[in-house]
């Protein structure tokens, strides 16, 4: 897709980066090779698996560079009441049911099972400053892998409008090494996390280690850190740490893009072990998509010798707006040991201060609930 001669409305920000100005976008899996073009490019892929960028005119890195978020308007967000669930209580307890049973009959090891929150915004003049959000968020709920994506849809170009609070890395590229730090396990403090949170995360690091292995040098791929516990607002998270060394095929090649998120999309901690089946029953037990939920958000970066940098975070944490409403999604890994209704507490745990950041005229305490129902 030729880039147009002037840089249309478009704004991205990352944790030391911020980007104007949309000169290209790009169906990442329509268009493989796209992303060997230099320049920063913004990603955001969703569970179903479109990968979208867009490339930008004007990137500012450094001290200083997210400054133009803390400016952005007040947010203006729904009612705490207006919140609904696409799984309530008793449809979520009966899905846990329902995954426990595929475990006890062999189909899967462990799966991911989740649920969209949404709420209409108030006012209809026109999409809602992802800036402004994400200001709230960076004050109310600091995450190590923050971010926004604001772009105005035209023509074949859809837009974007995600806003990010991820703790989790899904894949980072940088001097031809590739590495992800998948998330299981989660409790309100770290006397919470389990045998059964720690048993999840080691089945999914493996999983992850495997993902790595199909694009990797044989031998370099590693566990560097196994079941580290991450402290971040209101909870706590099991973190493993999984790095291997990019083939010479791979990094060399115009697609590396695709081939490395072919090996790996979607994030394993996401979706469960054996991830094909775990896929298969999560399109079965939910009842709506994920959307850029559990996908991806991100950024890559081309030299224009080639080299490629990227740092790209499971889109956990994280809002979306579409028509008029905005969503925002929360899970849990299930296995043969978890307890039905101690999984739908940890779905509240996770979604309760983001979305009453969220939320116009609350305070959120880290501990309150959300939805019930």
């Amino acid at each position: 897709m030729p880039a147009p001669s002037s840089p249309r409305p478009g704004r991205a920000w990352f944790a030391g980066v911020r980007a104007t100005g949309v000169v290209e976008h790009v169906d990442v899996r329509a268009d493989p090779e796209a992303l060997a073009a230099p320049g920063w490019w913004a990603l955001v892929g969703t569970f179903e698996g479109r990968v979208d960028a867009w490339r930008f005119a004007d990137v500012t890195t450094g001290a200083g560079s997210d400054a133009a978020v803390g400016r952005a308007p007040s947010w203006r967000g729904p009612a705490p009441d207006s919140w609904t669930t696409s799984l309530d209580r008793d449809a979520y307890v009966a899905a846990v049911d329902r995954v426990r049973h595929h475990v006890r009959e062999g189909d899967v090891y462990q799966a991911n099972l989740c649920r969209v929150l949404s709420a209409p915004l108030p006012g209809d003049d026109g999409p809602p400053d992802a800036g402004a959000l994400a200001a709230r968020l960076a004050a109310g709920n600091p995450a190590p892998y923050a971010g926004a994506v604001h772009v105005p849809g035209r023509g074949d170009d859809p837009g974007c409008w995600v806003v990010t609070a991820s703790p989790e890395l899904f894949l980072r590229v940088q001097d031809g090494a590739l590495t992800s730090a998948p998330i299981k396990g989660t409790a309100a403090t770290a006397t919470g996390l389990t045998a059964k949170d720690r048993a999840e995360n080691v089945m999914i690091t493996d999983l992850v280690r495997n993902d790595l292995q199909r694009v990797c040098r044989p031998g370099t791929v590693r566990v560097a850190q196994l079941l580290d516990v991450e402290e971040h607002p209101g909870l706590v998270h099991l973190v493993s740490t999984v790095t291997g060394e990019l083939a010479d095929d791979v990094r060399t090649a115009p697609d590396v893009a695709a081939r490395v998120l072919d090996a790996t999309y979607p994030p394993g901690s996401v979706s469960g072990a054996p991830k094909s089946s775990a896929l298969r029953l999560i399109d079965a037990l939910e009842p709506v998509p994920r959307g850029p939920y559990c996908g991806l958000v991100g950024w890559w970066r081309v030299d224009d010798d080639g080299d490629v940098r990227a740092e790209l975070a499971v889109g956990i944490r994280t809002f979306w707006w579409a028509d008029g409403v905005l969503r925002f999604g929360t899970g849990a890994g299930i296995t043969w040991h978890s307890d039905p209704a101690g999984e739908w507490t940890e779905t509240e745990l996770k979604a309760a201060r983001l979305v009453g950041l969220a939320s116009t005229g609350t305070t959120p305490h880290p501990h309150e609930g959300t939805v019930a129902g």
